[in-house]
C-alpha cells in the first residue's frame, strides 16, 4: 500500500516513535490525525515543518478513556469521513518493584497499552467491516515474551496486546482488513530515558519510524526490530522456565 491521500491516525503522537512516524508521514501526501494528551508538543514540531498543512488534525485525547476516544473518532469522521490506517502507538511503562508496588501503575499501563487499542478498534470496526478495507497497526513490544523483573505490568500488557492483535488478524482477514503488530526493542524515547539499566541495541526513534513505515507499506503481519533483539528474545523465550528464572534472578532481568 501507499499513504497517498490516505487518512492516517497516530495515537501517542507527541513524542518518541509516534512523533517520528508523524514527522515522516508529513511528506507522504496523506491526511494526518495526531492524538496525544499533550497536543502542545505536536503543535510545536508541526510549526517547525514547512510541509505541514490543513490536512492535519490534532486532537487532545487520553486513549485509556473510552468517552474521549469516541469523541475523537467523531471529530475525525466529521473532518475526513473515514480512517484508512490507524497506528495505535500510545503507551506507557513503569518500573514497578516490591518497594513501589501499586495497582495504580497497572491501571495506567493496561489502560494505555491494551485498552487504548481496544477502544479505538471498537470505534473503527463497524466502518472498516462495512467498507471491507482498513489497516490496524498496533504497537506491542519484544518484551511480550517473558516476565521481566520490574516490568511485570508492562510486559503483561504487551503480551495481551500481541495476542489480541493476532486474534484480530485471523478474524478480520476475511473482511479484507489488515492487522499489523509492531514489536520494537529498545527505542530512545522519554519513556525509556527513565530506565536505570543498560538497554542493548538502543535505537533512535527516526530509524524505528522508518522501519515501521516501510513495514506498513509492505503490509507485513509483524514488524519487529532490531534483528539482534529479535534473536535474543527468541532465545530467552525458548528457555525452560526454571532455567530462565535462574538466569533472570542472576542478571535481574
Amino acid at each position: 500500500m501507499n499513504f497517498n491521500n490516505k487518512v492516517v491516525l497516530i495515537t501517542g503522537a507527541s513524542t518518541g516513535i509516534g512523533k517520528a512516524i508523524a514527522q515522516k508521514l508529513i511528506n507522504e501526501n496523506c491526511k494526518l490525525v495526531l492524538l496525544s494528551r499533550r497536543t502542545e508538543l505536536i503543535k510545536e514540531y508541526l510549526n517547525q515543518s514547512p510541509t505541514a498543512n490543513h490536512q492535519t488534525l490534532i486532537i487532545k485525547c487520553d486513549v485509556s478513556n473510552k468517552d474521549e476516544v469516541a469523541s475523537a473518532y467523531k471529530q475525525i469522521i466529521e473532518k475526513f469521513g473515514k480512517i484508512d490506517v490507524a497506528i495505535l502507538n500510545a503507551g506507557v511503562g513503569h518500573n514497578v518493584t516490591v518497594e513501589n508496588y501499586n495497582s495504580r501503575f497497572a491501571e495506567e499501563t493496561f489502560g494505555a497499552n491494551i485498552f487504548g487499542i481496544v477502544y479505538w478498534v471498537e470505534q473503527m470496526l463497524p466502518e472498516f467491516v462495512k467498507r471491507k478495507e482498513g489497516i490496524i497497526v498496533g504497537v506491542s513490544s519484544l518484551a511480550d515474551n517473558r516476565g521481566y523483573s520490574g516490568s511485570g505490568f508492562y510486559g503483561a500488557s504487551k503480551a495481551a496486546a500481541s495476542i489480541y492483535l493476532e486474534g484480530l488478524r485471523v478474524e478480520l482477514k476475511r473482511y479484507g482488513i489488515k492487522v499489523i503488530t509492531v514489536k520494537p526493542g529498545f527505542v530512545k524515547t522519554p519513556m525509556t530515558d527513565k530506565n536505570k539499566f543498560k538497554m542493548p541495541f538502543l535505537m533512535e526513534p527516526d530509524k524505528a519510524a522508518h522501519i515501521i513505515i516501510d513495514g506498513i507499506k509492505k503490509e507485513k503481519r509483524i514488524i519487529q526490530f532490531p534483528w539482534q533483539m529479535v534473536l535474543l528474545t527468541r532465545l530467552v523465550g525458548i528457555m525452560p522456565g526454571s532455567l530462565y528464572e535462574w538466569v533472570a534472578g542472576k542478571l535481574k532481568l
